[in-house]
Order: C-alpha cells, then sequence, then structure tokens
C-alpha cells in the first residue's frame, strides 16, 4: 500500500480545522478535489475516517489513531528534506581534508573546532600526510580539500592562499647558539642535525641548503613529528629545523630555545589545495570559506 503525502497532509488538515473546505483552503486544493482524496484513503486504509451527517463529519476513533500517525509520517518526511537540503547548502556533509604537520600542529585544532561548531552536521576526516602525497590524494580524489607547502603539483590541481609559517633552529638551553638571535645556514651545517623523515619539504630543504653551500648534511637521527624532534633536541642529541608555531607548544616545557634562521627559504607559505576541474560540495565550500577567513583574521 502506497499512501499519498498530499491525502496525509489533507487529513491532518480535516482533523485540526474540523471541516472538509477550510482544510481545502489550507492546502491550496479545491473541496470537491479534498473529499475525493479523503474518500480514497479510506478505501485504502479500508476504515471510515469519518462519520458523516447532516450535521458535518465526526472523526471516528481510527481517526484520532492516524492523526498521530500521520503527523509522525509527513514529520519524517518534513525531516528528510531538510536533511537534504542542508546537505546541499553545505550544513551537513562530509568533508576528507589531508594536510601537512605544520598545518595540524599550528593552525588546524582551534580552526577546526571553530568551523565545527558552526557547522555541527559536517563531519571532518583529517589525515596527516606530507606535501606530496596530499597533493596526489587531491589530485586522485582521495580527498576533497588538502594543505600543503606552496609549490608546483600540476595542473590537476588550484592552489588558494592559507598562512604563512617561519622555519627556525631549536637547539638546547645551554647551546652556544642558544642566545643568537639568528644564524645562518653555514653555521647550522657545522652541527649534528635531528630531521624529520625523507620525504618531508623541510628534509628536502635541508639537502638543498647543504649542496647549495657545499657541505655535508650531518644528520644524527630522522624522527617523524615534531614533538620526537624536539624531545631528541632537547635531550642534546643534535639541533633541528622546524616550524616556530610548532616548536612553541614544546619549548617551555623542554627547555629548549628558538633561533632564526638567516635564509630566504625560512618563511614559508601554505595554501591551500582543490582539484581544478570540479567545483567543491557545499560543506567542502564552507570549509574553505572559514579556513581563509581565518587566514584573513590574522594577516
Amino acid at each position: 500500500m502506497k499512501l499519498d503525502p498530499v491525502s496525509l497532509r489533507l487529513f491532518v488538515a480535516a482533523m485540526e480545522e474540523g471541516a472538509i473546505a477550510r482544510a481545502a483552503a489550507r492546502e491550496h486544493i479545491a473541496p470537491s478535489a479534498a473529499s475525493r482524496r479523503l474518500a480514497e484513503l479510506e478505501q485504502q486504509l479500508r476504515v471510515e475516517l469519518f462519520a458523516r451527517s447532516n450535521r458535518g463529519m465526526q472523526p471516528t476513533d481510527a481517526a484520532w489513531a492516524l492523526l498521530n500517525l500521520a503527523r509522525g509520517v509527513l514529520h519524517d518526511l518534513d525531516g528528510i528534506a531538510l536533511q537534504m537540503r542542508e546537505y546541499g547548502s553545505g550544513l551537513r556533509g562530509q568533508v576528507r581534508l589531508v594536510a601537512n604537520i605544520s598545518a595540524i600542529t599550528q593552525f588546524l585544532p582551534g580552526e577546526l573546532q571553530g568551523f565545527m561548531a558552526r557547522h555541527p552536521g559536517v563531519q571532518v576526516q583529517l589525515q596527516e600526510q606530507i606535501s606530496s602525497a596530499i597533493a596526489r590524494s587531491v589530485a586522485e580524489n582521495a580527498a576533497d580539500l588538502g594543505i600543503l607547502n606552496d609549490g608546483a603539483y600540476g595542473t590537476q590541481l588550484r592552489l588558494l592562499p592559507y598562512r604563512t609559517d617561519e622555519l627556525v633552529l631549536a637547539v638546547p638551553a645551554g647551546h652556544a647558539l642558544a642566545r643568537r638571535r639568528q644564524v645562518s645556514m653555514a653555521e647550522v651545517l657545522t652541527h649534528e642535525l635531528v630531521a624529520t623523515h625523507p620525504g618531508s619539504a623541510i628534509h628536502h630543504q635541508l639537502q638543498r641548503a647543504a649542496a647549495e653551500a657545499e657541505m655535508p648534511l650531518r644528520l644524527r637521527m630522522q624522527v617523524s613529528g615534531y614533538d620526537a624532534l624536539c624531545l631528541m633536541v632537547a635531550a642534546g642529541m643534535g639541533l633541528g629545523v622546524l616550524p616556530r608555531g610548532s616548536a612553541q607548544i614544546y619549548r617551555d616545557a623542554l627547555s629548549i630555545r628558538l633561533v632564526a634562521l638567516d635564509a630566504p627559504w625560512a618563511r614559508r607559505r601554505l595554501m591551500l589545495c582543490l582539484r581544478a576541474d570540479e567545483v567543491p560540495s557545499g560543506a567542502a565550500r564552507l570549509l574553505v570559506e572559514h579556513l581563509q577567513a581565518g587566514a584573513e583574521d590574522r594577516a
């Protein structure tokens, strides 16, 4: 049995208005058509809903029972329509976000908290990747949105400005460089370093700087995260290069010092990454707008 929502709405209106004519006017239907629909509803349900007499129509016990059921069904149908509209507008949905560790440790916790407070119907799935993997994930539709270091990643992607960060040198509190305000890469390369994993942008930059200075890159160890890097620096295992915002999380607790790097590449741009040939979904669009607005507020 397929019940027509229009007939159910008309039935509810008739019960609430107490007359077919008023119910028909409320539902913008002719009174004759309204009477026919209610009669067809009774035939479908095989039950008398209204006792008809010269004094009008009186609801039967079955009508009162149907009233609660019909209201529930119509409420659920309205809920479905509302949720689908919210998906279309971006108020509901899911965004697959991939970001590098610099964005995750410096900017995203607060920004995602603010976004999800404003849009509780949107789920954000966040995964950490290095910039090259982020570009590939977005291009191959394994992610909806990426945050990566500025660079050339091909014509499949569209980059939008997000944030800037600064790479600094982390040294133990008692180190000879700890009192310096700025240090050159030539000086840094005379020391052993604790570096991030080989695929990271910072690791590539250190390799490039060593090649340009014609000096060896003295890696004592490599770690996968900034927390491990700072712990090793504090233990005297070497010096480390990482974003200032990430290092400040551990600076006081671990008694390390942060020294500015005299190198043009120490100032970096982080970018939002989207597929070039697609319009982002409503939820992804809302997240892009939120992240860009947050960057402008702090510019």
